[in-house]
């Protein structure tokens, strides 16, 4: 994994003494909540429904047993909703009914950062510090900045890899870093990388999408994509260019930005995302941006121009694992001893086919522990289970780990012969459920018991369905789906880019939940990334386990063979979708549904 230099160190303990400062000045009255504010929010500190929020950067997912430990102390020491200083809050929950109360835990995003919701404002200097020591921070987390690049769990070990991402990603960190002309934009800008055949970075739903590509010289350059985004007005982001050199990306960045900031929407902050603008101007906008990229190559010179030095020093900053201690085995023999175990215990062989993935390393695999099971939110994880992992990371995985986009964990450098010990320790940290890509494996936000923007709660849905989805032989039945929760229209939870996609609603202080069916993040090589499309009107809370299994159950009686959801939805449309929902409706909720709709 990544090594950090002295300059990296240095960088985020001067930040971390520089917050101290900020905060201590708040306290003071030296400076006003007003002028606190942007401090906060450039440090990953936000104030929720009832609590602060701290949004930790875990740039490109990779993150070590060291600093894995260093959140299960934040989280074990100071993440409390039951501090004294939030009790009050919490008294009246208001219409978002009794708070779901995690204690003492972490929780995985969707971009692959790691949040805590309770630790309050007056120990967050003491927190910045301790991350400080682990080389963790909250930068480009918040604000209208281009925020912490993604890209594939399983870059630098994945068997269908055309390029290491990571190393570009981490160019593009260093640069994108504080840039003076990068931190003030219209609204937040993401970029995410995908390096591999499978886009398992979803880089149609980002600002900017990149896809390293070979030409057919063998030259390394970008399929790049601009305007891709979810919000009110979900869009797929449209290739502005084949290929680019490598070493012009960030000139070409550069050119992409300064368009928009200087033509996005500032006057209203729905229509402020790049993809806007790059809806509403069409080809100008790309013309636009080959005219800057023009003047930034051939007037200023090229300024950002990635010499072959700069990328050779930060790839070697990529370090792979010394595995000289693990036994010496090859390709056929890993597939064979697996084989044989698995032929002994039909546990651990659902345990391989579900979480375990090949590896470039034919001795290695690549290992997804599951965060969703029944009593906890999806990609939560509390402090002992942070201090357990960080051990099996250590002892598993040469001491690195990945937070993926599913908001789970994949140990990316596990031998083969160490494979059943993993199964045996996760099974009793609760982490080895085989529920990887099934319905259960659902993405969630934290919705309305967290989110001041939250219009409905997004975990008490999630729970109803892991609830009623328990058996394995059902889930295996169903297949490979995507279930994506958002607990409203900002799309936190992706439900945009869902198989199935909800999302939670509004109407006179009551939640309902809007259903799409159809969506894709573009990780799958039979289709495009694409927006689901709404079967209906809103459903009440109660209804919508019932909805569900509704739509499953008319998926199963129309799938062909073996055919997946999203192919059997793409074959045959939502309308048979639209008629299983209309049918799970509760006679008693009808004539309000009718009024929340319209």
């Amino acid at each position: 994994m990544y090594q950090y230099t002295e300059f990296d160190k240095d960088f985020v303990r001067k930040r971390s003494e520089q917050f101290r400062d900020q905060l201590e000045r708040w306290q003071s009255g030296k400076i006003s909540e007003e002028e606190f504010r942007p401090l906060r929010l450039q440090n990953g500190w936000y104030v929720q429904r009832y609590a602060p929020m701290l949004r930790v950067a875990v740039p490109y997912g990779e993150i070590s047993a060291l600093q894995l430990r260093t959140l299960a102390v934040i989280a074990k020491e100071y993440d409390d909703p039951e501090a004294e200083v939030y009790h009050n809050a919490l008294k009246t929950q208001g219409a978002m009914g009794t708070t779901y109360l995690p204690t003492h835990y972490a929780h995985f995003t969707t971009r692959t950062n790691v949040q805590f919701n309770w630790i309050p404002l007056s120990r967050a200097a003491d927190v910045m510090d301790l991350l400080a020591s682990a080389h963790l921070h909250g930068i480009q987390t918040s604000g209208n900045c281009i925020r912490n690049t993604t890209t594939d769990a399983l870059a630098g070990v994945a068997v269908d890899e055309i390029v290491d991402p990571r190393p570009y990603a981490e160019i593009l960190r260093q640069w994108t870093t504080l840039h003076p002309e990068f931190a003030f934009l219209p609204r937040k800008f993401k970029i995410a990388i995908s390096g591999a055949q499978e886009d398992r970075a979803a880089t149609g739903w980002h600002d900017v999408g990149l896809h390293l590509i070979k030409n057919d010289a063998g030259e390394v350059g970008f399929k790049v994509f601009v305007g891709g985004g979810m919000g009110r007005t979900p869009m797929v982001g449209v290739a502005i260019r084949e290929f680019l050199p490598w070493n012009q990306i960030m000139n070409y960045i550069e050119a992409i930005v300064r368009v928009y900031n200087e033509h996005g929407r500032r006057d209203n902050k729905y229509k402020a995302r790049i993809k806007i603008l790059v809806k509403s101007e069409g080809q100008q906008y790309i013309d636009d941006v080959e005219e800057e990229y023009r003047q930034i190559v051939e007037v200023d010179g090229g300024p950002h121009t990635v010499p072959d030095a700069e990328l050779a020093r930060v790839k070697a900053c990529f370090v792979d694992p010394d595995l000289s201690h693990y036994p010496a085995l090859s390709g056929a023999a890993a597939s064979q001893l697996l084989a044989d175990q698995a032929a002994a215990d039909a546990q651990f062989a659902r345990w391989l086919k579900r979480n375990v993935r090949p590896h470039r390393n034919p001795a290695l695999r690549a290992v997804t522990l599951s965060f969703k099971r029944v009593g906890q939110a999806p990609g939560d994880a509390s402090a002992e289970q942070l201090f357990a992992l960080a051990d099996l990371v250590e002892q598993f995985s040469a001491g690195e780990a990945r937070i993926t986009h599913d908001q789970n964990v994949v140990l990316p450098w596990v031998h083969a012969s160490q494979l059943q010990d993993l199964w045996l320790r996760a099974q009793q940290l609760g982490l080895a459920s085989t529920n990887v890509d099934l319905l259960t494996d659902m993405i969630a936000c934290p919705g309305g018991d967290f989110c001041a923007l939250a219009n409905a709660r997004s975990l008490p849905i999630a729970a109803a369905i892991t609830e009623r989805y328990q058996d394995l032989d059902e889930l295996d039945d169903i297949g490979d789906i995507d279930l994506h929760i958002s607990g409203c229209i900002n799309s936190c939870g992706h439900h945009h880019s869902g198989h199935i996609g909800i999302l939670g609603v509004d109407k006179d202080g009551k939640e309902w939940y809007q259903i799409t069916v159809g969506g894709a993040d573009g990780a799958d090589l039979s289709g495009p990334a694409q927006a689901g499309k709404v079967i209906g009107p809103s459903f009440s809370a109660a209804e919508v386990p019932d909805v569900i299994e509704a739509v499953l159950s008319t998926y199963r009686d129309l799938r062909e063979g073996q055919e997946r959801f999203i192919d059997t939805a793409r074959r045959v449309g939502v309308a048979p979708f639209k008629e299983a929902g209309a049918s799970a409706r509760h006679p008693v909720a009808e004539d309000a549904t009718e009024e929340a709709t319209s």
